[in-house]
């Protein structure tokens, strides 16, 4: 087994110098020797005959087309030799068993495993379900029962407004005798009024109640098979949530101090997400640790085809997922050094905003890259914070709109409560204009056009965006290029909405431009800076109310 999985640098590896730290999974790039390990095992996918899976790579090759997510671990085996362990997420070709990749931690597919003898019973009781509830005499009985309580509801309904259309009519006639009627005679006509009320209230207890039987007698006859649906239905869930219990206490997880913790140990209070501890990088250390490998380095890669809400491109490298990896890493991780989190390093510290305008009303900056427009959870430095502190007078929420932290440029700032109204309506109204200025890294043939992806929250990596067409919030953006090379494509972009991450997502997807902006690090490739800036925007003043427009050049 260690054989089968340890494998050897094909290529001399004698040039390269091996880490001090591990990688920090959730924000790297690549150690030279995990890129190594990588184009080997590219290689390997290119030429293998072991296993038949579509990737979307051979446009001839038939079954569903599903890329994945490929892990390589470097490691130092007790004999000091330095080689690499491969693995994918999730399953390939239905299994989680293949020549050359670390097995999984937890193999759900073992034929008389939990996961397999539960579906088994959950399947026999699903089939009993269908058969009733196909059952003709069941159909029919449960039709009969909808038809008559509509008919009930309805029958009582069409009375009750009966009834007070005629209490309405007798309150305007006792409105109306009252200058006409002796006081005895008014009493009369009120208790004749009152025992009218009487007698419609005996009526409609009567009408319900012959509305009840009905419905009754229809139920003792489709009761028998209801009771038993509902019965199979209760134990079916239960039986699934038992189940789905036992599994998460079969996922065990060691780290390097050999300290074993369950998914359910991992993620305690919350149920764990789906797919929890299939990733790669989880399956990797595992094995290492089982068998005393030295972890050195990681790197995670996409093989094959984008799935359609997600943006991934073919081998390229990509952090591990923050929802389903980051808890259970978090504990697999102890015992190793592991290199500086790069996320909670202030990048933007000794970047300063420059002031464009300033009146009694608004501010407008130019905000620097990696510098955040509101503190985060790490890094409180911001533009929101330095604001307050260089006008510790401001009133009001100050940030009317954001810009993501990689994006530099032109930014208004509210300094009263009534301006950031004012503004702010004019965002939710959309009668603001945005434009940006983007450096994409490929060549876009097209002059200009539109994009229209609705947008969501990857609710496991976030802060991640997909496109989702039936949970996504609408967003559209505007194009046109300004000039194009081999290399690189400069355009402008032209939100119409204001969506997190909408131009990156917009520009990066394969229905979008399919070509992410150079420098985005979520999206695309990691460079020297993110290539976006918002260079210019247009809306009246808050208190004047005169258009204002103002601009300010990228300096890329």
């Amino acid at each position: 087994m260690l054989d089968h999985c340890f494998t050897p640098f094909k290529n001399s590896i004698s040039n390269f110098s091996l880490p001090d730290k591990f990688t920090f999974p959730f924000y790297y790039e690549p150690h030279p020797i995990c890129i190594l390990a990588s184009k080997e095992l590219q290689e390997y996918l290119i030429n293998q005959t072991d296993l038949e899976h579509n990737f979307g790579l051979n446009e001839h090759q038939k079954g569903l087309i599903i890329g994945k997510m490929f892990g390589v671990l470097v490691v130092q085996n007790q004999k000091n030799e330095i080689g690499y362990l491969s693995a994918f997420s999730g399953k390939l070709s239905e299994s989680n068993h293949h020549k050359k990749f670390v097995p999984p931690v937890y193999d759900i597919l073992e034929e008389d495993g939990l996961y397999r003898t539960a579906e088994k019973e959950i399947t026999t009781i699903s089939n009993e379900i269908d058969e009733i509830e196909n059952n003709s005499n069941y159909k029919n009985l449960f039709q009969e029962l909808l038809v008559l309580k509509a008919k009930a509801k309805n029958d009582i309904e069409v009375e009750k407004n009966r009834i007070r259309e005629r209490r309405n009519k007798r309150r305007a006639e006792i409105k109306k005798l009252k200058s006409t009627l002796s006081v005895d005679e008014l009493a009369d006509f009120q208790l004749k009024i009152n025992q009218e009320g009487i007698n419609t209230k005996f009526y409609i207890n009567e009408l319900a109640a012959h509305w009840e039987n009905k419905i009754k007698l229809v139920e003792q006859r489709i009761n028998p098979l209801q009771s038993k649906l509902d019965f199979l239905k209760n134990y079916r869930k239960e039986k699934s949530a038992k189940t789905q219990y036992e599994i998460f206490l079969e996922y065990k997880f060691l780290n390097a101090k050999k300290e074993e913790s369950s998914l359910l140990d991992i993620f305690k209070d919350i149920i764990p997400p789906a797919g929890a501890g299939e990733c790669a990088l989880p399956k990797l250390l595992q094995y290492a640790f089982i068998h005393n490998l030295k972890p050195i380095a990681m790197a995670e890669f996409w093989w094959g085809a984008s799935p359609k809400s997600e943006i991934k491109k073919h081998k390229q490298f990509y952090p591990s997922c923050i929802g389903k990896c980051k808890p259970i890493l978090s504990h697999m991780l102890k015992g190793l050094e592991v290199d500086d989190d790069l996320l909670i390093i202030n990048q933007g510290l000794d970047k300063k905003i420059k002031y464009v305008y300033e009146d009694e009303d608004i501010i407008i900056i130019n905000k620097p890259n990696e510098l955040l427009s509101v503190p985060g959870k790490k890094i409180t430095d911001s533009v929101y914070s330095r604001i307050l502190k260089s006008h510790p007078t401001l009133t009001g929420p100050v940030i009317v709109h954001r810009l993501d932290m990689s994006t530099s440029g032109i930014m208004i700032v509210a300094k009263n409560k009534e301006s950031y109204k004012l503004i702010q309506q004019q965002f939710i109204n959309r009668t603001i204009k945005k434009r940006y200025v983007a450096v994409l890294d490929g060549n876009i043939t097209e002059k200009k056009g539109v994009i229209k992806l609705p947008l969501r929250v990857d609710v496991n990596d976030r802060p991640k965006q997909l496109v989702c067409f039936e949970y996504g919030r609408n967003a559209v953006t505007y194009w046109e290029v300004i000039e194009t090379n081999e290399k690189y494509t400069r355009l402008y972009l032209y939100p119409v909405t204001g969506r997190t991450h909408q131009l990156r997502v917009h520009c990066a997807h394969n229905d979008g431009l399919n070509t992410p902006i150079k420098g985005d690090d979520l999206y695309g490739l990691k460079k020297d800076r993110l290539y976006l800036h918002a260079e210019s925007i247009t809306f009246n003043h808050p208190t004047t109310n005169k258009e204002m427009k103002f601009s300010v050049k990228p300096n890329f």
